[in-house]
């Protein structure tokens, strides 16, 4: 069913003959059946939350402030399930030697490391001989099987910050004001992901999700793949972040999240750069859902 209609699109949109915005428009209208997503209790109304692709000044070696290293799986990975926790790779030798020579790179700002691995992938620019930059990307190989425990639900639990207040902007305020308590902050997620780095031959191109395809700014979203099957086309219906003015578009379900779970939940990919992370660091906005079925 879906790959006749895909061999369709191909056809339809085929250079010489592009889809223009309104002839892609009546061409799914035309073919789809909107069903509209739903909970196991009928609610109809749940989640979205937002993510981006962090651009990040990094080191080779340690020097200075770049002291904190993301790495590689350790080779020892599958010898312990679940792996040393985040407190446990920072402070136990034993724990130590296991990510010992895995390290990939270094950052300036230990929430750096942080936000890398709550994002899953994330670009280094790296200052080369001479004076040249060079980017890379660390794209998501695996995890430590521990829990992901929501640094801004931490902050709200322990009185520090407000509900609705816990935004990526917010937990940096609050670590510039709290420079003592920004360990704590950290071991309270005890999930760790590891990296392999890639090349970046087009920066255009967005991070592969999980559905192994690269995702595109504002277009991709992250879903509980137990409920949407990848590659659904989704319409949604929310509000953006900053301005709150209404956000209804059609976007393909590519990528998971540990932290993306049921039905009507979703994350929307922003892309890379300063807006991007503006928008994601705040977007947490009511929800509705529709899946684009193809009609029989």
């Amino acid at each position: 069913m879906w790959a006749a209609l895909c061999a369709q699109a191909r056809s339809a949109g085929a250079a010489g003959n592009p889809f223009s915005d309104d002839s892609a428009r009546a061409w799914l209208e035309k073919r789809l059946q909107p069903y509209r997503v739903e909970a196991h209790d009928g609610a109809t109304d749940g989640l979205i939350t937002g993510y981006f692709e962090p651009l990040i000044e990094a080191s080779r070696t340690p020097r200075g402030a770049f002291r904190h290293a993301v790495h590689a799986p350790p080779a020892d990975l599958g010898t312990r399930v679940p792996y040393w926790n985040r407190q446990q790779l920072d402070t136990l030798p034993a724990a130590q030697a296991g990510v010992r020579g895995r390290e990939l790179a270094y950052l300036a700002d230990p929430l750096d490391v942080l936000l890398l691995q709550v994002q899953g992938s994330g670009r280094l620019s790296f200052t080369e001989p001479g004076g040249t930059r060079k980017l890379v990307r660390l794209a998501y190989a695996a995890h430590n099987d521990l829990p992901y425990q929501s640094v801004g639900r931490w902050l709200i639990e322990q009185g520090e910050l407000r509900a609705g207040e816990a935004s990526w902007p917010a937990i940096r305020q609050w670590a510039r004001n709290n420079p003592k308590r920004i360990q704590e902050l950290i071991w309270a997620n005890p999930r760790v992901v590891f990296f392999r780095e890639e090349a970046l031959p087009d920066p255009q191109l967005g991070p592969r999700g999980a559905q192994a395809v690269p995702l595109t700014p504002q277009r991709s979203v992250a879903v509980d793949p137990q409920s949407i099957p990848y590659g659904t086309p989704l319409w949604l219906d929310t509000t953006e972040p900053l301005s709150n003015t209404p956000l209804r578009r059609i976007v393909i379900a590519q990528d998971t999240g540990s932290a993306i779970v049921g039905a009507v939940r979703a994350d929307y990919f922003w892309g890379w750069g300063d807006e991007a992370e503006a928008q994601a660091g705040r977007m947490k906005q009511g929800l509705r859902m529709w899946a684009l079925w193809p009609k029989t």
